[in-house]
């Protein structure tokens, strides 16, 4: 059944056709990715069929009955009331009786009189009247998951939060037509899984907007691209997508080539001598003007981001070690406690963990921002440190985008060549004429382009990137991914996205609460596994068995006694642990065959003083396991 109609859509603000004759439809069940490029219309489109937007031409037909809601990609403005009333906001009759029962139990916990138990009595009835149970377990569910306090005052709440509850009330509306742009910018590994399986189990229809390949893969039961202005529909399975389109752009390239030919030979004809032009064929003429006009109106596809790291002078081996790393905020817990780590020229450290569990300032106190309360941090030699900075804080609104680049001059230099800045702007996609446009009217994706683009122009051989692929396109995350990969020096990397911490972590950190860090090898597909591995390992213990007390003869007699609880907590952990050694001792032995190493004899010390250590902690781990189950 079709819930929502979108029918040959017009729309432009001026210049090419945002939309030009797009049409889809949505029915119930479907989760649709609408996929494209930044800056193609995706959420001119999701706002034309939230009712946001009229078209030019063509219409969005709604089922009637159909509730739609929108979560749209910009940040909401502040307003004034406490979470709670924000995200039930248009709820109507039962936000009221939700409000009235809030405030009734809240009397009742400070004084139980009769009055107050009356009260809360007769907002209980009001609750069931409305059905309002149903509502209150999706709004205190959606809180709950989203790590939002209902009380907290909405205004005061920075832009990444205000996004949370944005999210949260449109999860409380329970519409049947749910629309999301970029659903998972501003959450946590934790919070974005928790989404997919709430929306892998909502019943209504989802279109959603995402850059992050994890989400789209577990969500998406079909893709639509927007490209050029039209809508097209492609495999669900994003493998399958990418080599579908790879294929239509070879398709509609050569068609461009031969139509391209046949336009040059028509030309060619047409400026013949004047006795051909006396013979000419006026319809064949009429033909090429067609040609002509067809040629003007084509849309070509902009090309791929050119992105290129521009590296300073090599770094020497040791980038930054911390030894017994501790760090609390006065007067409350630690967020680091006792971490031990190591950080070399080439390795791409990952940072794992929900929001505000200290991945940022863990990257503040390698960098020597932060002064640690206990441990150690030292630096090596010869480090040009360049921080990708998550709030974005370090764009000039009024500024253009290329004196954000090139406050004086029109130069940029990239890997000591001059270039010209418009010249480099395309490199990151932007057209000439957006080159004297102010930063303010940039969307999400361009910002976070413009921000690439003067991070890269800066030579460094250590990157430290916190959230960098927050409304970046597909495409260009590939892009950025590559020359990550390539790229020399050192890099520490914060990320929810978890196909990028898997293609460009070589190790990570886990942030796993009240200060421990668990290090993996490799990106979060590791830590998923190690996690895994550590819940089997829990569950396949075997349990205590409750037998008759032993008489002291046979207590005398046994060569055996029972584990401890700490021994048996200890018993449960020992595979996880050695599983996380294996690992690490497989990756130093890749280390030996890395030619860069095998020709540093610094380094190869190193590394065999490492493997050496790893080794040893083995045996230990592997002596105690059989202690234990002996």
């Amino acid at each position: 059944m079709a819930l929502v109609v979108v029918r040959d859509l017009t729309l432009s603000f001026g210049g090419p056709a945002v939309l030009d004759g797009a049409s889809m439809r949505v029915d119930a069940g479907d989760r649709i990715c609408l996929f494209g490029r930044n800056g193609e219309g995706k959420s001119t489109l999701m706002a034309l069929m939230a009712g946001e937007l009229k078209p030019d031409r063509g219409a969005v037909d709604v089922t009637k009955g159909t509730r739609v809601a929108l979560l749209g990609q910009s940040v909401p403005e502040p307003e004034g009331g406490t979470v709670l009333e924000v995200v039930t906001e248009g709820l109507g009759d039962v936000r009221r009786v939700l409000q009235r029962y809030r405030m009734a139990t809240t009397r009742v916990s400070e004084d139980a009189s009769p009055a107050s138990l009356a009260e809360l009595d007769a907002a209980t009835t009001a609750l069931e009247a409305v059905d309002g149970w149903a509502v209150q377990q999706r709004v205190e569910t959606a809180l709950s998951r989203l790590g939002l306090d209902p009380e907290t005052d909405f205004a005061t709440l920075s832009g990444g939060w205000r996004r949370r509850v944005a999210l949260a009330r449109a999860l409380a509306h329970e519409p049947e037509v749910l629309l999301l742009d970029e659903p998972t910018n501003h959450l946590d590994i934790e919070a974005i899984e928790w989404l997919e399986d709430l929306l892998m189990r909502f019943e209504g229809a989802i279109v959603f907007v995402t850059h992050d390949r994890s989400f789209l893969r577990h969500v998406a039961t079909r893709i639509v691209e927007l490209d050029r202005g039209q809508l097209v529909e492609f495999p669900p399975d994003f493998d399958a997508y990418l080599d579908a389109k790879s294929h239509a752009l070879d398709v509609e390239g050569s068609h461009a080539a031969a139509f391209d030919k046949k336009l040059a030979e028509e030309e060619a004809w047409l400026r013949t001598g004047i006795k051909a032009r006396r013979t000419r064929n006026e319809g064949r003429v009429r033909a090429l003007k067609a040609m002509r006009d067809a040629r003007r109106a084509r849309r070509t596809r902009k090309g791929f981001a050119k992105i290129q790291l521009h590296d300073a002078e090599r770094s020497g081996e040791l980038v930054v070690e911390a030894e017994d790393l501790r760090f609390a905020w006065e007067g409350e817990p630690p967020l680091i406690d006792g971490l031990t780590v190591r950080l070399r020229r080439g390795d791409r450290l990952g940072l794992i963990g929900p929001n505000g569990v200290g991945k940022t300032t863990l990257l503040r106190l390698l960098m020597g921002e932060l002064e640690p309360v206990a441990g150690t941090v030292r630096h090596g030699t010869r480090l040009q440190v360049r921080y990708y900075d998550q709030l974005r804080a370090t764009l000039d609104e009024d500024a253009t985008l290329a004196k954000t680049l090139v406050p004086d001059g029109d130069r940029v230099m990239v890997n000591g060549e001059p270039r010209h800045v418009i010249s480099y702007l395309r490199d990151f996609l932007f057209d000439d004429s957006q080159a004297n446009a102010p930063v303010s009217v940039l969307s999400g994706g361009e910002r976070n382009r413009l921000l690439l683009a003067k991070l890269f122009a800066e030579p460094a051989n250590v990157l430290v990137l916190d959230e960098p692929t927050n409304d970046l396109d597909i495409e260009t995350l590939q892009v950025l991914e590559d020359q990550l990969l390539s790229f020399g020096g050192a890099i520490l990397l914060v990320s929810h996205d978890r196909e990028f911490l898997d293609a460009v972590a070589t190790q990570s950190l886990v942030f796993e609460g009240d200060g421990v860090i668990t290090p993996v090898v490799g990106g979060y597909e590791e830590w998923s596994r190690l996690r895994a591995a550590r819940k089997q390992a829990t569950h396949q213990a075997a349990p205590v068995e409750q037998k008759p007390a032993a008489t002291n003869a046979e207590v005398r007699g046994s060569s055996t006694r029972k584990l401890t609880y700490g021994e048996r907590l200890e018993l449960d952990e020992l595979p996880a642990k050695i599983e996380v050694a294996e690992a690490q001792k497989a990756a130093l032995h890749a280390r030996f065959a890395d030619p860069d190493v095998s020709s540093d004899h610094e380094m190869l010390q190193q590394v065999a003083a490492d493997l050496e250590q790893i080794e040893a902690a083995l045996a230990a781990l592997y002596s105690r396991w059989e202690q234990l189950e002996g």
